[in-house]
């Protein structure tokens, strides 16, 4: 392990130790509050550009596994934790938590108090920080924070996305089997990629649906026109990172699919978009929503799910006036999901496919399928 040296943009500076891959690097630190799932985290894309937190304080005691990647790879900046356990001991580990950061150039960094970390976040907001194996001056460390990019002014859409289409057809896994299922499927989808989750795809294919899933540049009117031509049922709009609101082009397509009345169905980021395509700009939460214990009520049923989440960005309480609100965040009356007015359109801002859980808003999935 090497010497690290941390900067927060608020003049916190600190030392720690790193695992992982060594060098500079900036980004936006935010908590996650989650009890396991660290792999699932670290490979999920809509963590791009940031650090992240973690509240459970011991990290990388099951290891890794290609099973449990919710990507092709891992796109955060790095992960900070208290202690980091560099000797895996589970049957279905096949390499440690710092193997996978090296290989996919992501930094890791323990022996810090993250409990006092998150305090801060949650006192003063989610912040930009630097940390480096080579650089070790507080203030040349400022120097290069305040010369670097802000997250809002980054667009990792592009980085994340896939470059070709493809087919996805494995389904839910099968702690019985070890195994993905095979699901049949009648009815086509295209589940556009803007950092799409693995089992976002899983749940869609369990609920009988075949998904293609297809480059974030695709044009909307090649969408239109194999919806037209029957080919297609409806879209989906996958979860992702960074500010939506800099996603102009994106924008611009989902109104066009909009107006074809194609129905829809996002999830975060998707959702977000949506709200915007409306005309109802989203603004950005303190610290944000990242961990895997957080009720939503469903107005509908007037049941509690218990919900994971990942966002700093939400829509405005505008939208009841196109939109009819599904699910409320019960930690801060956000709105967590909607069903747009004479739209075969539907978003949540949660994540219902959660892996490794919780799993209580997974029929949502079968909502959209019905819709189809």
């Amino acid at each position: 392990m090497s010497k690290v040296s941390i900067y927060f943009e608020n003049g916190l500076f600190l030392e720690a130790r790193s695992f992982g891959a060594e060098g500079t690097t900036v980004g936006e630190v935010v908590f996650n509050t989650s009890m396991t799932g660290y792999q699932e985290i670290v490979t999920d894309p809509s963590y791009a550009g940031q650090f992240v937190t973690f509240t459970m304080p011991e990290i990388g005691n099951v290891g890794c596994n290609q099973e449990d990647m919710e990507s092709r790879g891992a796109f955060c900046k790095g992960i900070i934790v208290r202690n980091y356990q560099s000797r895996p001991s589970n049957f279905r580990s096949e390499e440690p938590l710092d193997a996978l950061l090296k290989r996919f150039g992501v930094m890791g960094i323990c022996d810090i108090d993250t409990r006092y970390l998150t305090r801060m976040l949650r006192s003063e907001g989610a912040m930009e920080m630097i940390a480096s194996t080579e650089i070790h001056d507080k203030e040349a460390l400022k120097t290069r924070l305040e010369a670097s990019p802000r997250i809002e002014e980054i667009n990792y859409i592009d980085e994340v996305s896939t470059d070709e289409p493809y087919i996805h057809r494995a389904g839910r896994y099968d702690a019985r089997t070890f195994r993905y299922e095979e699901p049949k499927t009648d009815k086509k989808i295209l589940a556009y990629d803007f950092g799409i989750k693995r089992n976002i795809l899983n749940e869609l294919t369990h609920a009988g649906m075949e998904v293609e899933v297809i480059p974030n540049d695709t044009p909307a009117e090649a969408v239109i026109e194999r919806f037209k031509a029957g080919e297609i049922r409806g879209v989906f709009l996958s979860n992702g990172p960074g500010d939506p609101l800099i996603l102009r082009e994106e924008k611009a397509k989902i109104q066009k699919l909009l107006e074809a009345q194609i129905p829809m169905f996002g999830i975060c980021l998707g959702h977000q978009m949506l709200s915007i395509a409306h005309g109802y700009d989203t603004y950005k939460l303190k610290f944000g929503h990242h961990g895997g214990n957080h009720p939503v009520k469903n107005q509908k049923t007037g049941a509690v799910e218990i919900t994971a989440q990942n966002h700093n960005y939400n829509v405005p309480d505008a939208i009841v006036e196109v939109a009819e609100v599904t699910h409320v965040n019960l930690f801060d009356d956000t709105i967590e999901g909607v069903r747009y007015k004479g739209e075969p359109v539907i978003s949540v801002q949660h994540h219902p496919e959660a892996s490794p859980g919780p799993h209580e808003s997974a029929y949502i999935f079968k909502t959209f399928y019905e819709m189809l």
